[in-house]
């Protein structure tokens, strides 16, 4: 049995903190391919959903079963017939895909029924619910392939899965839908996961796939994964590649994300399920470990509002407790935060700084300018003190000045000037701590 040791688990577990706060409550939607489930990864990617589940976080599992249609077929002695990246669904091969997707039903709610002790599963208690909550339509024929039992995504029973998941249980859909004269056809999990997401206006889509991602160099598919892909970008690069017609396609999972980002999904990510834990390591860490794609850079620098008071002072509190900031109350914070600029990413605060304005001496202080460890070396730093003294010069400031005990040459290399505590203003002064010995930095503005 391996050791935890507080000095690195409490630092990691404060750190996942502010992902637990801000992924509370919303809803997920986590599509799975087949491959992972032939890889014999279903038991540890159940158990790393249960604790997305028992976070608060309201999923629903799309599951695919390629794999597995393939080999009910090849045990039939049928061979498996596609077109336009898409499978034609014959008699036998909706028969195959029903035998499939009933065995994976089963494999799947067993997995989520675990609970040995000392598991990750230990005392979990997930109810996995199932049903017709899709409405189908056919493909029909295109460019003269009939592909008869496969079909598209008409309809998304979002309120019945609302309902399922608001109280508690883990919706799984799987990818068969129902016309309403009750004929069966065989859809993609892909197509599924995107239309269930945008019904549900989901605040993430995880494709859990068999590729890493999208890669920088779309020639070189060894190439470095783009961490986070704007959807003007996505919708570009989408335009200039070939029509997929294979799952490892580069365009396969992206024009599914593309459909979904297009459609209000904010944040649609494409991970692989050959890293072990990647769907928590991309839902619970800055760079996570996939592909992001979003309608807009999700790292956002904007003024604070009430809603960011929690996010500043667990930023802070460290700072604080180090002796690096001054101690600020959580009323002082509460009673200034329209003073504060923040820098977000995915919803967690990395960077804040406040500007007290003193428009006697036509100057203004900024004060508790804090970057997140975790970024550090990112220049938030530097786009915050930007973002200042644009608000400063907007208010008709001709300066701004800083108090500092530690990162005085940071300041200096950016065009601060070390003056005397007398050149304060007199409000300033009077509170000015004489035996914390901050220097006094002026950088005036153009």
């Amino acid at each position: 049995m391996s050791l935890v040791f507080p000095h690195t688990f409490v630092p990691w577990f404060r750190s996942v903190a502010p992902y637990i706060h801000a992924h509370r409550s919303k809803t997920f939607v986590v599509a799975i391919a087949g491959e992972l489930i032939a890889a014999g990864k279903l038991n540890t990617f159940a158990q790393d959903l249960a604790l997305i589940h028992a976070m608060g976080i309201k999923v629903v599992l799309v599951h695919g079963f390629r794999p597995q249609v393939e080999e009910q077929l090849k045990a039939k002695g049928h061979v498996s017939q596609y077109s336009h990246g898409m499978r034609v669904t014959d008699a036998i091969a909706l028969d195959c895909a029903q035998e499939a997707a009933g065995q994976l039903r089963y494999e799947i709610e067993a997995a989520f029924s675990q609970g040995l002790p000392n598991t990750p599963m230990a005392g979990s208690q997930i109810r996995v619910v199932s049903g017709n909550f899709i409405t189908a339509k056919p493909v029909g024929v295109i460019d003269g392939v009939d592909f008869q039992h496969t079909g598209l995504v008409r309809k998304i029973d979002a309120i019945g899965i609302r309902r399922a998941v608001d109280f508690g249980a883990l919706v799984m859909l799987s990818p068969f839908g129902f016309s309403p004269t009750g004929e069966a056809f065989n859809l993609s999990m892909e197509d599924v996961a995107a239309s269930a997401a945008i019904s549900l206006q989901a605040d993430k889509l995880i494709y859990v796939t068999e590729v890493k991602g999208i890669p920088l160099d779309i020639t070189d598919p060894g190439s470095a994964i783009d961490q986070e892909l704007a959807l003007a970008d996505a919708e570009k690069l989408l335009a200039a590649l070939p029509n997929p017609q294979q799952p490892t396609d580069t365009a396969f999972y992206l024009q599914h994300a593309v459909k979904a980002s297009r459609n209000g999904v904010v944040r649609v990510h494409i991970i692989p399920f050959s890293v072990d834990g990647s769907v928590l390591m991309e839902s619970f860490t800055h760079d996570g470990v996939g592909t992001m794609i979003v309608d807009e850079k999700l790292e956002s620098l904007r003024e604070a509002t009430a809603d960011d008071i929690g996010g500043v002072l667990q930023l802070i509190v460290p700072f604080e407790n180090d002796g690096t900031l001054v101690k600020r109350d959580r009323t002082e914070i509460e009673r200034d935060i329209d003073f504060y600029t923040v820098i977000e990413h995915d919803g967690v605060i990395f960077g804040c700084a406040a500007l007290y304005p003193y428009p006697e001496k036509h100057t203004g202080e900024m004060a508790a300018l804090t970057v997140s460890p975790e970024v550090q070396g990112q220049g938030d730093g530097e786009r915050i003190l930007k973002r200042i003294e644009q608000r400063a010069r907007a208010m008709g400031l001709k300066s701004v000045f800083v108090l500092t005990t530690r990162t005085m040459h940071w300041f200096i290399k950016r065009g601060f000037e070390q003056v005397s505590p007398e050149w304060l203003p007199e409000a300033r002064q009077r509170k000015y701590n004489w035996d914390r010995r901050s220097q006094v930095l002026v950088k005036t503005l153009a």
